[in-house]
C-alpha cells in the first residue's frame, strides 16, 4: 500500500488481534492478501503533497488558535493546493466566526509513533482546537486495533500536557472499505481492520470532556477519491472540511473544555 512499509510490527501478534483478523491472517486469505498488498505497493501512483502555505492567520471574528496534524491526508494529497485541502476546507468555513490562527503538521507516511516523536519533538504552545488524521498507515503496517488505540491515548497525553487544547478531534480512520486501489479481499480486510481500530477508539474518548471523534463523510466515497484510489480528492476534502467545520464549530458552541 501506499506510504507504509508493509512491517508488521510486534503489536501485531496474533492474540492482540480480534478473531475474525487472526483467522484471515493466519488461515487461506493470508497469502491473497500478501500478493495484493505487494501488488498495490507496486503499481498505485505516489501523489506528491501539495504547494501552499502550513502557517497563517484567516478570517474575522475572536481569535482561534488550530492545529491540524498527521498523515498524507493531513497533508492534502490528492489537491491541488492546501486551499483544496482539508486545511484549506477547513479553515475557510472556520474564518466565517473566527480569526484563526493556525498551523499544518503533516508529512506523508507518517503512522502514530512519527505523529509521537513528532509532538514530543514541538515547544509547547497554545492551541484551542487540534484536529488529528491518523490512521491508515497504521492499518496496512497490521499495528493491532488495541495497540493502534494506545497510540491515541498517548498523543492525546501530549497534546494535552504541551499544548492544552479546549477540543481535540481524532478524524476517524476513513472508510477504506471503499479504497479503489485495493483489490478485494485486501479492501474488505483493510475496512474492517479500519472500522476496529474506529470503534476502540470511539470507546476510548466517550467519557472524555475535551476529546471527540469524528467521523468522515462516508456516502459517495469513492466518488471523493483522488486519482490514485486511495487519497481523497477535491471533493472528498470539500465534503470533509465543511463535515469537519460544522463538527468543531458545535463544540465550540457548546462549551467543549480542555483538560
Amino acid at each position: 500500500m501506499p506510504e507504509s512499509s508493509g512491517h508488521a510490527t510486534a503489536s501485531t501478534r496474533p492474540q492482540a488481534l480480534p478473531s475474525w483478523l487472526r483467522l484471515a491472517l493466519l488461515g487461506s486469505l493470508a497469502p491473497v492478501l500478501w500478493l495484493q498488498g505487494r501488488y498495490v505497493r507496486r503499481v498505485t501512483p505516489r501523489l506528491p503533497e501539495p504547494p501552499g502555505p502550513r502557517t497563517g492567520t484567516v478570517g474575522a471574528g475572536p481569535a482561534l488558535r488550530v492545529l491540524i496534524a498527521g498523515d498524507s491526508a493531513a497533508a492534502g494529497v490528492g489537491a491541488a493546493d492546501q486551499a483544496q485541502a482539508l486545511s484549506g476546507q477547513l479553515l475557510h468555513h472556520l474564518a466565517a466566526h473566527y480569526t484563526v490562527h493556525w498551523d499544518l503538521w503533516a508529512t506523508t507516511g507518517h503512522d502514530s509513533p512519527a505523529l509521537q516523536a513528532r509532538l514530543d519533538q514541538a515547544s509547547p504552545q497554545a492551541f484551542d482546537v487540534v484536529v488529528l488524521s491518523m490512521g491508515v498507515n497504521d492499518v496496512t503496517a497490521l499495528r493491532a486495533p488495541t495497540a493502534w488505540v494506545q497510540h491515541q491515548e498517548r498523543i492525546a497525553s501530549t497534546i494535552q500536557t504541551k499544548f492544552g487544547p479546549r477540543l481535540l478531534v481524532h478524524c476517524a480512520v476513513p472508510p477504506m472499505h471503499a479504497f479503489s486501489a485495493l483489490p478485494q479481499p485486501l479492501r474488505w480486510f483493510m475496512g474492517q481492520w479500519a472500522h476496529a481500530m474506529n470503534a476502540g477508539l470511539h470507546r476510548a474518548v466517550a467519557a472524555s470532556p475535551w476529546r471527540r471523534l469524528h467521523a468522515l463523510p462516508s456516502q459517495n466515497a469513492q466518488q471523493g477519491l483522488a486519482s490514485d484510489g486511495f487519497h481523497p480528492g477535491p471533493a472528498g476534502y470539500a465534503a470533509w472540511g465543511q463535515a469537519l467545520a460544522s463538527h468543531v464549530l458545535a463544540e465550540l458552541q457548546r462549551g467543549a473544555s480542555g483538560p
